[in-house]
């Protein structure tokens, strides 16, 4: 299927496009090649091909949930500049 100019227009009009006379001819083209691929696809007969459910068809491992480190809380809360309650504090940064 081949685009004529008032096509493309129409096409940019809709999108919201400004296009040069040069840059509608070079669209004219682009969208016509893609056209005519759309349809060489389209005549392609898949009539006995499964359809894919997961282009791999992976299956992810997963490790059990359980803890691996140790609480550093105290640690952590040590090296803090100001500390509450056992929460971070922070300066304000929004007023």
């Amino acid at each position: 299927m081949a685009l004529d100019r008032s096509d493309v227009k129409n096409i940019a009009e809709l999108a919201r496009l400004s296009l040069t006379e040069d840059q509608i001819g070079q669209y004219q083209s682009d969208l016509s090649n893609i056209l005519e691929l759309v349809e060489q696809m389209n005549a392609v007969n898949t009539d006995d091909v499964q359809p894919l459910a997961h282009p791999t068809d992976a299956v992810q491992r997963l490790r059990a949930d359980v803890v691996t480190e140790t609480n550093q809380r105290e640690k952590f809360m040590a090296c803090a500049p100001a500390q509450e309650d056992g929460l971070f504090l922070v300066p304000k940064v929004i007023d």
